[in-house]
């Protein structure tokens, strides 16, 4: 909608004569102000901040974000196949011009760029009522992990596709249309109503186009990386805000399996004019790479999220978790028998 309506003009004007209205009245106080409240943590302790924004200000924080947003939209839907049709294209010439080899660096900035953004916005909204910094070390471990995690998902993906040719097709293609539509079978498996208040002025007609358009968009995002986000079209900010762990194991996981399938469709078919060095060895660093990426998430999450003091369990919990429950579990099985019926009663 933020195209269709030709917002980045409109929104550029707007900030500009925003901008003028506020240099012209430097020094004097704007009479219409709101407060804003946030939370922030300080030595493991929440604090909660107060001050005074202004409107003009909020404004133009409104449309800062809006281009925070777009940003990412065009880094994946721009930047994605972009990258991925020049690597193709080099694989098969097997020559790389300094042209190319310029246009897929700065189309691999894109994507990095877009998917950081993707990161610190998903926190955000996960956590509207903290504020959250992110420092250098936390913006460093994103940045690493989400560029192997696209180099080596892209690399795998073109390798299937240059070693299938049309026959990957099918397989890409189902792909896509899973993503595409598990968000709209947990909406009808939940039996929820469609929201009707995403934006003023919205019929049925343009909140399923909205709708439709985002699913796209969060389809486009997962098939080359975690999306950061969960999609909740039963919901009106459309967004899941829990920390829902359970979801990005699952993703990773059924990632890392495509990933190893595919990388062995490539080792055990691909023709040999492709590349001059052994399949094995690329298969084998492109798994590596993907895993490493794993390992830099991980560290994320355990060590350097902003908010971790927050998580009701965070990711070496969780797995200690799973395994605690599973071996008590296997005890209790192995003690129940243990019990006659007259020796169960008394006891509970």
């Amino acid at each position: 909608m933020h195209l269709i309506l030709l917002g980045p003009v409109i929104r550029c004007l707007e900030a500009m004569i925003k901008y003028l209205t506020l240099w012209k009245k430097e020094g004097q106080e704007e009479p219409y102000v709101s407060l804003t409240r946030k939370k922030m943590l300080i030595n493991g302790e929440e604090v909660m901040i107060e001050w005074e924004v202004g409107h003009s200000i909020r404004t133009l924080a409104m449309h800062r974000n809006a281009y925070k947003r777009m940003s990412q939209i065009q880094a994946f839907l721009g930047s994605v196949p972009q990258l991925t049709y020049q690597l193709y294209v080099t694989l098969i010439s097997a020559e790389v011009p300094l042209g190319r080899a310029v246009l897929m660096v700065f189309s691999l900035i894109s994507v990095t760029y877009g998917a950081t953004l993707c990161n610190m916005l998903a926190i955000q909204i996960k956590y509207d009522e903290y504020k959250i910094r992110l420092g250098l070390l936390e913006v460093l471990c994103i940045t690493i992990w989400r560029t192997l995690e696209i180099t080596s998902r892209l690399l795998i993906l073109v390798l299937f596709s240059a070693t299938l040719k049309l026959k990957a097709v099918p397989f890409l293609l189902l792909n896509f249309l899973i993503i595409l539509f598990e968000p709209w079978v947990k909406f009808w498996r939940s039996g929820a109503q469609m929201p009707n208040n995403i934006e003023k002025n919205f019929s049925q007609v343009g909140t399923l186009t909205v709708l439709i358009s985002i699913t796209v968009l969060y389809a486009g995002i997962n098939f080359s990386c975690w999306s950061a986000l969960q999609l909740k079209l039963a919901d009106r900010d459309l967004v899941e805000k829990g920390q829902n762990w359970g979801h990005m194991g699952l993703h990773y996981s059924v990632r890392l399996v495509e990933n190893v399938i595919m990388v062995l469709v490539f080792k055990f078919f691909g023709v040999k004019v492709l590349l001059n060095y052994c399949h094995s060895l690329i298969a084998l660093q492109l798994i590596i790479a993907y895993l490493i990426s794993i390992g830099f998430m991980l560290l994320f999450f355990q060590y350097l999220h902003p908010l971790r003091s927050l998580f009701t369990h965070n990711i070496m919990d969780y797995l200690h978790c799973v395994c605690c429950h599973q071996h008590s579990r296997g005890r209790v099985e192995n003690l129940e028998p243990s019990f006659d019926p007259e020796e169960r009663q008394s006891i509970v």
